[in-house]
């Protein structure tokens, strides 16, 4: 049984509102990593930019180059 079935066979011996509280707790932590993420994204660009290897494009620019 893989390491996912069995937290899925545990989180089925919980209650409903045990349920529910693991599910705002999965959520939270996914969003606390989704922002992690996204602030790591930013601070490479920015370094990137700094050190010339990025340029200033608009949406358009960058909208046309991706569809050519």
């Amino acid at each position: 049984m893989t390491k996912f079935a069995q937290v899925l066979d545990s989180a089925d011996g919980l209650a409903i509102e045990e349920q529910e509280s693991l599910v705002e707790v999965l959520r939270h932590r996914l969003a606390e990593h989704h922002r992690t993420e996204l602030v790591e994204a930013v601070k490479s660009a920015r370094r990137e930019f700094k050190e010339g290897r990025l340029r200033v494009a608009t949406p358009a620019q960058i909208t046309k180059r991706l569809l050519a």
